[in-house]
């Protein structure tokens, strides 16, 4: 019984603390594709979508703004 404690207070402690991964470029690409296709198109995709899509739309241009390396580390223009 001790053991599964002990693994089960690992998996939680694990799982605090490992890093927030962000979702990669494409996810980002797939949302405005989303998007500009909804204001072409009412009714075309769920609001719920929209709304997380606008949301990482969001989170990118902040990401982005605080930026001064590209994703190969090399220094922005």
């Amino acid at each position: 019984m001790v053991d599964v404690r002990t693994l089960l207070v690992a998996a939680v402690f694990a799982a605090i603390t490992s890093p927030m991964h962000a979702e990669d470029r494409s996810v980002l690409l797939n949302c405005k594709t989303m998007v500009e296709r909804a204001e072409k198109a009412a009714g075309s995709v769920s609001e719920a979508e929209l709304t997380r899509c606008r949301q990482i739309i969001r989170e990118w241009a902040l990401r982005d703004a605080r930026t001064t390396v590209d994703e190969q580390g090399r220094p922005l223009k």
